[in-house]
């Protein structure tokens, strides 16, 4: 599947990309992805496209620096790529980005977190610019966020209000972190992608980070989770399809054939093609390009134009966490490598989820982003679960093994998160209580003690 350039003739082809990503087990990586809110550390507004203090100076200034390349659209820089194969990128609403290279371990993982915000950081400090680890953008109304020049958000932008009430505040004022991880063959796809998607609420209710909207709070505990319920539901959800029999690579297709396009990218620019299908693309039948037919580039890209809870390509995506602080960042990659690359703990979590029905599963993913571990599910918790699940992943980290210079194994990433679970207070909830008592209802005091 190495030629992006090779025309799409049938939906084999498309089947096989996917099946492309079937690994062998010593061959399976760790590619973690953070976002984080760029603001001006007098004014606390999120910073403009262009300027002095800028998130174009900010890529410019981080270009500089070596092992780092910068990427233009239409002469704007956009993003940068590493050496390594990460890369620098923006969000709709000026959020940058990290996507780490595919490490094999957590260690990596979290040092590669560490030596990108270190750099972010001294960058930012000499254009008096700061970071901010939230799930949702707390003080500034969407409207007073710029949106940045990049090609694809302007069909974006004016397609989502016609399909959800919340897919702008989506695009602008959210963050979160990922993890991606591979697979061995289609029924360990299966299998991960089952587990994971059950599963991807306990990660929304530990990492629940956005309660403020507008300078207030919002009513929810991670608003970030919620808006992706009304952004787009030919796009979004929790996918019942999944746990059909019979499910595999094919059937995921076959959901992405029947997702509406957005673009489509030729010679340098993106072609509006939001709304259209990708079946009449293969049959030359696109009314953006009459009589052209896609390539397996065009494929790729259209990929990333779904975005459910768990999202496949020749990988699987985890997307149920809001963004948070450094410790969390590391936290997120520990949590499903210790779940999902440990046979004996995806046995086990397959084996906590068996008679969770799709109902179960709609009910996880729209409670638990108002009431995170205290959401009551089947006479317990959901922080009842989480701690299960833990140390379900812990163990799973264990027997993995692989130790730093100290000694200590990959589980004590997982250390944040038990903090969290044993005393049923998320970020979100911590939070509340300071905007009530010490920060007096003034928002502003999240800048500062939520910054990176």
């Amino acid at each position: 599947m190495g030629d992006k350039t090779a025309i799409i003739e049938n939906k084999s082809q498309l089947v096989d990309y996917l099946a492309s990503g079937n690994k062998p087990k010593s061959e399976w990586r760790i590619g973690t992805e953070h976002e984080k809110f760029a603001f001006c550390t007098k004014s606390l507004k999120t910073l403009p496209y262009e300027g002095d203090k800028s998130v174009s100076a900010l890529l410019e200034d981080m270009s500089k620096y070596a092992g780092w390349s910068p990427v233009y659209e239409n002469g704007n820089i956009i993003a940068l790529t590493g050496d390594d194969g990460s890369s620098v990128t923006l969000e709709p609403g000026g959020q940058v980005e990290l996507s780490g290279a595919p490490l094999e371990n957590i260690h990596q993982t979290c040092k590669e977190v560490g030596t990108h915000l270190d750099l972010a950081k001294k960058v930012a400090a000499d254009l008096d610019v700061s970071f901010l680890g939230l799930g949702y953008q707390p003080k500034w109304p969407v409207d007073d966020i710029p949106w940045m020049p990049k090609g694809r958000y302007k069909i974006m932008r004016e397609y989502m209000p016609k399909v959800g009430t919340l897919g702008l505040e989506m695009m602008k004022a959210t963050c979160t972190v990922q993890v991606n991880l591979d697979f061995e063959s289609e029924s360990d796809m299966v299998r991960k992608f089952r587990t994971s998607l059950a599963l991807q609420p306990i990660a929304t209710a530990l990492w629940a980070n956005s309660p403020f909207r507008n300078g207030q709070p919002n009513g929810l505990l991670s608003f970030r989770s919620h808006i992706w319920t009304d952004t787009d539901a030919d796009r979004c959800g929790t996918l019942p399809f999944v746990f059909d029999d019979g499910f595999g690579f094919e059937a995921y297709v076959d959901y992405m054939l029947n997702v509406p396009m957005y673009f489509v990218y030729r010679d340098g620019q993106y072609i509006d093609a939001s709304g259209q299908s990708f079946k009449d693309f293969m049959a030359g039948k696109l009314p953006a390009l009459p009589g052209e037919k896609p390539t397996i580039a065009d494929w790729e890209d259209h990929l990333t134009t779904a975005f459910p809870e768990v999202r496949l390509k020749k990988f699987l995506e985890m997307r149920g966490a809001d963004g948070g602080p450094w410790s969390r960042l590391c936290a997120l990659p520990a949590f499903w490598v210790g779940l999902l690359y440990d046979a004996q703990a995806l046995d086990q979590a397959e084996q906590l989820i068996k008679d969770w029905s799709l109902e179960d599963n709609e009910y996880l993913r729209e409670r638990v982003p108002y009431t995170a571990l205290n959401t009551d599910f089947k006479g317990r918790t959901i922080g009842d679960f989480a701690l299960d699940v833990l140390d379900i992943a812990q163990e799973g980290l264990k027997r993995r093994g692989i130790k730093n210079a100290q000694g200590q194994d990959e589980s004590k990433f997982l250390d944040p998160l038990y903090v969290i679970a044993e005393s049923g207070q998320t970020q979100a909830e911590l939070m509340l209580k300071e905007f009530e008592t010490r920060w007096k209802g003034d928002i502003d005091h999240v800048f500062k003690e939520h910054a990176y």
